[in-house]
């Protein structure tokens, strides 16, 4: 078996193991190995040891919705039988339209690679919504522009994004390319974890194939944009976990077309962070900053030091996030949530 072709088996540590899991382990648990889960479907669920990939086998009425690809859990070690799933330090998630609960993209990531092209495709206030998740779930988000080798100016599209949150890392790259492993090298060191999020079309496969030196049959497929609109195909259908060249671990997730803003009021706040600090500012408690007197938010846009634009799109995110974000009702001691939708 060449290099080429030879799997990589990382050991625990490069896959992200650290003293914040093996504290969780009780004396009676000592004999169990740790597993990482590297994929999740619906009646199984595949895990990466020190000694390569392998199969769980699950207990009965396990549901495997309670998983996430990136979990840490513990098995017997000659069975693989799951036995429990360690406390996340990190954890993605999304409610999709007319779920009662949230789906889980990722779990235990160190940093969250939010990918998109310097084309058509390039939406800050789509961005906006990756990086509130981001913040909500504690994982430093890194904005990566990828084709920049098919357009002659990709600073450009740098500028459009580089402002949407304060102290946001933007890099610029080809995809393909094997100096992206370079470029990308600091956020990907034995350890650490990184997941790919971002719409169909924009490069995630072939930045996957990339990291993971990934080629032939191995390799993810990718897909190209449509030329009248820049969108994308779905070339990944499954959340998985593979191991970077060199070191650290990476989470390929299917494309999002539609990311739904809900739970993540702290994400906002970080996001929006300009507005977040000027708000105690103003003359009322419960300032909309839309038009009341004394409104230390307005006074910045009529000022000149906050855009109005992006106002606007706070505006949006909180209304959406507040109608989206189901809420506790009824007496104390046998309260239910009452399911995301207009308020009344």
């Amino acid at each position: 078996m060449t290099s080429e072709t030879a799997p990589l088996r990382p050991s625990l540590t490069a896959l992200g193991w650290s003293n914040f899991f093996a504290e969780q382990i009780t004396a009676a648990e000592t004999g169990l190995i740790a597993l990482r889960i590297s994929s999740v479907h619906r009646a199984r669920m595949g895990a990466q040891s020190d000694q390569g990939p392998l199969r769980l086998n699950l207990p009965p009425k396990t549901n495997t919705a309670d998983y996430a690809v990136g979990d840490w859990v513990l098995a017997e070690p000659e069975s693989h039988l799951l036995i429990r799933r360690l406390e996340r330090s990190s954890l993605l998630q999304r409610r999709t339209e007319g779920a009662r609960f949230q789906q889980l993209i990722a779990a235990n990531v160190d940093t969250l690679f939010i990918v998109t092209s310097c084309n058509d495709d390039l939406n800050p206030a789509r961005l906006e919504r990756y990086l509130a998740l981001a913040n909500e779930a504690g994982t430093e988000p890194l904005i990566i522009l990828t084709k920049a080798d098919q357009v002659q100016d990709p600073e450009s599209y740098r500028a459009r994004v580089t402002g949407l949150q304060r102290g946001l890392q933007v890099v610029t790259l080809d995809g393909t390319s094997p100096e992206a492993r370079r470029i990308l090298s600091p956020w990907c060191g034995p350890g650490q974890t990184v997941a790919l999020v971002g719409s169909s079309g924009v490069g995630k496969s072939s930045l996957l194939n990339t990291l993971t030196e990934k080629r032939g049959a191995e390799a993810q497929l990718t897909g190209s944009i449509r030329e009248d609109d820049a969108k994308g195909r779905h070339t990944t259908t499954s959340r998985s976990l593979h191991a970077i060249a060199g070191g650290g671990t990476v989470i390929d997730t299917p494309g999002i077309r539609t990311l739904h803003v809900s739970d993540i009021s702290v994400g906002l706040e970080v996001l929006f962070a300009e507005i977040t600090e000027l708000a105690p500012q103003c003359r009322f408690r419960d300032c909309s900053h839309a038009h009341e007197p004394g409104c230390a938010v307005q006074a910045a846009v009529k000022a000149g030091d906050l855009d109005p634009a992006r106002l606007d799109r706070w505006r949006k995110l909180l209304e959406e996030n507040t109608e989206n974000t189901p809420i506790m009702t009824g007496p104390r001691g046998n309260r239910v949530v009452k399911p995301a939708g207009k308020r009344r």
